[in-house]
Formats: structure tokens, sequence, C-alpha cells
């Protein structure tokens, strides 16, 4: 049984399950392309995207710093990619169109952010690895840098998969 709840080792995915996952979360979830979210890294222990500063971010206009709801946005994005990626892994016995809708049923339950430094950059790098992914409940960690390597916001959370 703790096999099963375990995370799965680094696992090399399918050209057709990466590009597939990358065209969900970059196109079909348009609120991310509002956040211009791309994902830099898909693997199954950690997921790594990016998103460029732009005018429409701002949160505090004085300091040109990011505003905190696209930290958290972005972060909770991630985590759920993050869990996406997992549950890939775990069902590679399964053709990469079959893993792709085991996704319809991803939620968050549960997200806390602590914001540690302002968000000023050109750009930010956001990271996610799953902590546990059990048969109904995922959790993760994730991380929100700036484009110098600095942390500058950190997340957990909870999502349901199932």
């Amino acid at each position: 049984m703790t096999q099963h709840l375990a995370v799965p080792a680094e696992i090399e995915f399918e050209e057709e399950f990466v590009a597939g996952l990358t065209k969900v979360f970059e196109e079909m979830i348009v609120f991310n392309q509002v956040l211009g979210l791309k994902i830099t890294s898909l693997k199954s222990t950690q997921v790594r995207a990016r998103i460029d500063m732009k005018r429409d971010l701002v949160g505090h206009f004085s300091y040109n710093r990011l505003h905190g709801g696209v930290i958290s946005a972005g972060l909770d994005a991630m985590g759920g990619l993050a869990v996406m990626a997992a549950i890939g892994a775990r069902h590679m016995d399964e053709t990469p169109m079959q893993r792709l809708h085991r996704f319809s049923k991803l939620g968050t339950i549960d997200l806390r952010i602590d914001y540690l430094r302002p968000g000023i950059g050109d750009y930010f790098e956001l990271r996610a690895e799953v902590m546990r992914l059990g048969s109904r409940v995922a959790s993760t960690r994730m991380e929100f840098l700036g484009a110098d390597g600095k942390l500058l916001s950190t997340g957990s959370a909870a999502y349901i998969v199932s």
C-alpha cells in the first residue's frame, strides 16, 4: 500500500504527453494565458515555469511590483501541474491520451502562500513538486523566485485527485 501512495520516481515522459499537458496548461486553461505562465521543465518529480513581467500584472504601481494574486494563482497552477505530472508518471501503462483525461477531476482543496519579498523583476521562475500523491488527495510544495534566483514566495497546497 505504501508503494502506491509514494510519489513516482523520475520518469521520462513521451513527447505526446508533454505536448498534450503543455497545451492543456498554457492554452486550454485560459487564465494561465492571462498570467503569461509558460512551462520550462516538465518532469515527473518537479515542474518549472516562467512568468515575464508585464504591465497587466502590476499590483503596486509606484514600485512596478507584481500583484500578490499573480503569485498566488501562479503557484496554485504550478501545484496542479506537478500533480498532473505525478499522476501521469504513476500511470505509464496507459497511453498519453488516457493519462491526459485523468486531470478533469483535479481541483484545489487548500492553498497557503507565504510572501517573503516583493515581486520586482523582469521575469519570475516558479517551481513545484508533489510531496505525497494519495488515491484521493495530493500535497505539493511550490516556490516563486526572482530573475536573480532569490526566493520571493513559497506555497503549499492540497488537491483533490479523484
